[in-house]
């Protein structure tokens, strides 16, 4: 049984897994992470990995899975809008600290693996994932390949704007995606409908201990599965962006499926309906052409060490 090590390295937190052939995590770690200091993340990586590691004599690689522009060597992070990676050779510094062959991937394109290998994307070969988190990632697969561009930096798709001159965003510019279709866009429509309209927005205070800044994620999604209806309708502003996005890269890509993951998606439904009925109407050329499945990640959290893991053992430079 080949074993290698998935890392999901994001915003928050970096979670790592031993993973078998199987796409199976027999033993997971998670650590916060110090996103302001590049060695500390790098060392923080070491320690999950190093930790895993001790317990399973035979992992053969690493994967990891990180948020930013990965170049197409897959060695270095050129950009990470939310981390403090500038051209960081993080590949390099892993192997360094930990005596492992190291492969890096975006994030977004370790969660499409994954989801291809072992989840909702079995059976499809063109798929288009869509993390939506604290931003929105993404990962292209065409033909069971992973689409990754010219420079690998491709299917950054949280990035491409859509309100000119709108919100601004960690990438520098303003208006893109992942401001108006993501978990931090739906807590800003919330925290914004509790200070201009408290009375509508009385159960979200409640549950944000009176504040709009108490206001997050789960209390909206708490909410609006008691049927509250300013949470229903922050629900419904979040999906008329989320599906107008889908319609514009169906537009660009066709694929035969939209996988949505991310912390938003354990909305389920309240995500997925409204994000279907928005996604019909913008489409071009509704009614005249077949409509790709727009379904939820089946494997949660866990795709992206799954997927990064996988790649290590499968998809070495």
């Amino acid at each position: 049984m080949a074993l290698t090590i998935g890392v999901d390295v994001g915003g928050t937190k970096v979670a790592a897994g031993v993973v078998d052939d199987g796409g199976r995590i027999l033993e997971k770690v998670r650590r916060p992470t110090p996103s302001t200091d590049p060695k500390e993340i790098a060392d923080v990586i070491a320690e999950v990995v190093d930790l895993l590691k001790g317990k399973f004599e035979d992992v053969r690689a690493v994967g990891l899975g990180t948020a930013g522009f990965v170049d197409e060597t897959r060695s270095t992070v050129l950009f990470a809008p939310n981390l403090a990676w500038r051209d960081e050779p993080i590949k390099d510094k892993v192997e360094n600290l930990v005596g492992l062959p190291v492969v890096v991937e975006n994030d977004g394109n370790a969660t499409a693996w994954g989801e291809a290998r072992y989840g909702a994307g079995r059976g499809h070969d063109f798929i288009v994932l869509i993390t939506l988190g604290t931003g929105i990632g993404g990962g292209i697969i065409f033909n069971g390949e992973l689409y990754r561009g010219r420079f690998g930096i491709g299917a950054e798709v949280g990035h491409f704007r859509v309100v000119p001159d709108g919100r601004r965003c960690g990438c520098g510019n303003r208006g893109c995606w992942e401001q108006y279709a993501s978990g931090n866009a739906l807590v800003h429509e919330a925290r914004e409908l509790a200070r201009v309209a408290p009375a509508m927005a009385g159960r979200l205070l409640e549950l944000g201990e009176g504040s709009p800044e108490g206001i997050s994620g789960p209390e909206i999604t708490q909410a609006a599965r008691e049927g509250d209806k300013a949470a229903l309708e922050c629900f419904r502003t979040v999906a008329r962006w989320a599906g107008q996005g889908l319609a514009d890269l169906s537009a660009i890509l066709d694929p035969g499926a939209f996988i949505i993951g991310g912390g938003l998606s354990d909305a389920g439904d309240l995500l997925l309906d409204p994000t279907r009925e928005a996604f019909q109407n913008a489409l071009t050329g509704r009614g005249h052409r077949p409509l790709p499945d727009i379904r939820i990640a089946e494997l949660g959290s866990a795709a992206g060490i799954v997927g990064a893991a996988d790649l290590a053992r499968t998809d070495p430079l």
